[in-house]
């Protein structure tokens, strides 16, 4: 395998890697998993600052 061949792999691999988060993204948002994000988003930050 050529490194033109393996630098094209790769970036298939990035692509594809890409594509699964964003789906994965889209399908917690079709759920209603948004609002519970962010809650926790919150509460996260709260403690971090310290007023939580």
């Amino acid at each position: 395998m050529t490194t033109s061949q393996k630098d094209r792999l790769f970036i298939l691999f990035q692509c594809l890697a890409a594509l699964a988060a964003a789906a994965s993204v889209c399908y917690g948002i079709v759920r209603g998993e948004l609002p519970l994000l962010f809650k926790k988003a919150v509460r996260i930050c709260m403690e971090c600052i310290g007023l939580g």
